[in-house]
């Protein structure tokens, strides 16, 4: 969920889209649920007698579904399980969304150590994280020579007259950079002496095009407050790069595609420490070359921990629900190597949770109360995921409990192609050991069960590389754990009877029936924080509780873990009662126009939105796409429905007024089905489209299914 802070916080507030999302996204989720048109074919859900709350749950899905699709890797999981299966015509193409699925996860980026890009917005921060917090919120220092193109990230404007040059000739700054020609071997540049501390920057960027360049090695230097002279032990290499053409007998050059992006570590040299006081960047040029510089400048560690498994699990969905073999043999190798990269680079088989180290990654916060004086520490508490204000990381709950999800995915995966050689699935050197992976999940939820949970508050937190274990009532991490099958009956037993007001926690901000205020769902957290954030968000304490979506807030895509939640902890007639009651509240909010209108008067008590650069505490519409989960308790949850690489299988929960439960244009593979659900008869209709296969449809007694074709 995306932050910056009020202007009181020290910072510009922003939330940002991800792809190719605009304005228009923001304007349809506005709108009141009847004025947005149904897509032809769009799925129906009936259940006899309750024809107004079906109505009202076919509102919202379709609201949501509207500017649905492939986001960015923090989405992957949570919107292709909500958007593969609805068989939608849209503008007359049934595949559209899968041709979208299909595209985006084959083209999310990935380095060659097998780490997933954020793919969020480019802002002066790292190039494949989240777009801050930014270089100047740091206290780093940087010079942009041309502008980003993103409102709310542009840094100040440079010019080069102070830097100093060797071996080369300054040239013009134009509308991409600054030009510079390369006229000696190993000429360099450097700008102007400064003085930062080296922890607020991990990283080193810098945004360039180059002719002559492409296939060398170059460098960075550096001088400190102890070491005022560039050497050969204060230096780093990195890859020249390409996308200069010169033309012509004057050599004006011409720039072609996006910058490079290049990203230096230089935290992981032992000779980036203290207080940084210059650099220079020295070029492998052999002979004549041309440079472009965009922006040079340090960078916060901003890659999202969670990328990975999220990525892997879109992957997952997408197969399971459309086999499309050729999308697997295409990924396989790529889903394989960011398994491995999560085990290596966090630890997972030592660890036996998702260990992070990553500099400003190590779950310690931000702000800092010393003999009650608050004190902010730069570079501490960086989110690394949908929470990102909140300093998971070091023994990361959250990241721990999907990699979980994501072991058990693939290990599912792995064992259905070593199941189907016809598959022609290659299996290489880095192929998973389905037991093994399993292995390694049981390992991972042994230990977190133990090293989460807090037995004072009977619920799980998040723990630092300190090992303090922070917990301020995260009921999105314990309704996720529950979910995802991460925590132990009793823990799960614990949270539901905490949840549902059953067991109230000495020292929280909201109890009992008040964790449900906002009516669609629980509170983000329970327990009021002032303490536990990035540094950026500076006056948490000046912020009411509840008016922030991370502090007491809410967000209504994240009832359906709590739904979930309930489903298997207290049955369906439990699960029901409470979609009630957001299916109640969704009908008020659209007969007084919808979200936008029911919550503009904060006055009303009712609570205010966060959206569309607009701060609050509740989040529903615009940038909260995975507003789209809520619906999908029907058919995951209610209707029991798994996809499988031969099929579905479906384990019905129905409540006990529910006669039966019908929904439609269900989209697997290539049939569609019309799935009713009447007592233990499962009635499945099944329209097989041209090069449809056969379906192995599963379900446990007493329930029996009778297939029909038309």
């Amino acid at each position: 969920m995306w932050y910056n802070a009020i202007a009181r916080n020290g910072m510009r507030r922003s939330r940002a889209l991800g792809g190719c999302l605009c304005a228009a996204t923001f304007f349809l989720l506005g709108l009141h649920a009847a004025e947005a048109e149904a897509p032809e074919g769009f799925p129906v859900f009936e259940v006899p007698g309750f024809e107004r709350e079906m109505g009202l749950m076919r509102d919202l899905f379709r609201l949501h579904y509207e500017p649905a699709g492939p986001l960015i890797p923090l989405w992957e999981e949570w919107m292709s399980m909500s958007t593969l299966w609805p068989a939608v015509e849209s503008e007359g193409e049934l595949d559209r969304m899968r041709h979208r699925w299909a595209k985006a996860l084959a083209g999310r980026g990935m380095n060659t150590d097998g780490y997933v890009h954020t793919h969020q917005h480019d802002g002066p921060a790292h190039s494949e994280g989240w777009p801050f917090p930014l270089w100047a919120q740091a206290g780093g220092i940087g010079w942009h020579f041309a502008p980003l193109g993103v409102p709310g990230y542009e840094a100040p404007l440079t010019t080069p007259e102070e830097w100093t040059l060797q071996g080369a000739v300054p040239g013009e700054l134009l509308t991409r950079g600054w030009h510079v020609r390369l006229e000696e071997p190993l000429a360099s540049i450097a700008p102007p002496p400064f003085a930062i501390d080296s922890g607020v920057a991990p990283w080193l960027r810098l945004n360039w095009w180059a002719e002559g360049l492409a296939g060398t090695d170059c460098w960075v230097e550096w001088t400190t407050d102890q070491a005022p002279e560039f050497g050969p032990e204060r230096r780093m290499a990195f890859s020249g790069v390409g996308g200069l053409e010169v033309e012509g007998d004057e050599g004006t050059p011409n720039i072609g595609g996006r910058d490079q992006r290049t990203m230096i570590p230089v935290f992981r040299h032992p000779a980036w420490r203290g207080t940084v006081t210059g650099l220079r960047l020295r070029f492998g040029n052999t002979g004549a070359a041309q440079v472009v510089i965009k922006a040079l400048h340090t960078a916060s560690d901003t890659r999202h921990n969670i990328n990975n498994p999220n990525w892997v699990r879109g992957c997952c969905h997408y197969f399971l629900w459309t086999r499309d073999l050729a999308f697997l043999r295409d990924q396989i190798g790529r889903m394989r190597k960011a398994m491995h990269f999560m085990m290596d680079e966090f630890q997972t088989r030592a660890r036996h949770c998702v260990y992070t180290t990553w500099p400003g990654h190590e779950g310690r916060s931000g702000i800092r109360y010393i003999d009650g004086r608050k004190e902010l520490v730069r570079g501490s508490g960086v989110g690394s995921n949908y929470w990102d204000l909140l300093p998971f990381g070091g023994e990361d709950a959250l990241a721990t409990i999907y990699f979980y999800d994501a072991l058990g995915m693939m290990a599912d995966l792995e064992e259905a192609i070593a199941g189907h050689p016809e598959w022609a699935i290659p299996l290489g050197h880095d192929a998973f050991d389905p037991a093994e992976l399993r292995e390694h999940a049981q390992e991972l939820k042994a230990y977190g069960n133990k090293r989460f949970w807090n037995p004072e508050t009977d619920r799980f937190g998040t723990v630092d590389l300190d090992g303090n274990l922070h917990d301020y009532g995260f009921t999105f991490l314990n309704n996720e754990a529950v979910y995802y099958g991460f925590a132990d009956d009793a823990h799960a037993r614990a949270i539901y009877d905490w949840m549902s007001g059953r067991r109230l926690v000495e020292g929280d901000t909201s109890t009992g029936a008040d964790i449900y205020h906002w009516r669609f769902g629980p509170r983000s957290t329970t327990r009021r924080n002032i303490e536990y954030y990035f540094w950026g968000w500076s006056s948490p304490e000046s912020i009411g509780w509840g008016d922030q979506v991370q502090d007491g807030g809410a967000v209504l895509g994240f009832s359906f873990h709590d739904l979930m939640a309930r489903l298997k902890q207290a049955g369906p007639d439990d699960a029901w009662g409470r979609l009630v009651e957001i299916l109640d509240w969704f009908e008020k909010v659209q007969a007084e126009g919808g979200y936008r209108a029911y919550y503009a008067d904060p006055a009303r008590g009712r609570g205010s939105l966060q959206g569309g650069n607009v701060p609050g505490g509740l989040g529903m519409d615009r940038e909260f796409f995975e507003s789209i989960l809520v619906p999908q308790v029907m058919l995951y949850g209610f209707m029991g429905m798994r996809p499988t690489p031969q099929g579905a299988e479906l384990y019905p929960r129905l409540p006990e007024a529910w006669e039966e439960l019908r929904i439609n244009r269900i989209y697997l593979h290539r049939h569609i089905l019309d799935i009713r659900v009447r007592g233990t008869a499962i009635e499945i209709t099944d329209q097989a489209l041209p090069g449809a296969e056969p379906l192995g449809l599963r379900t446990a007694l007493p329930f029996t299914i009778d297939l029909h074709t038309p």
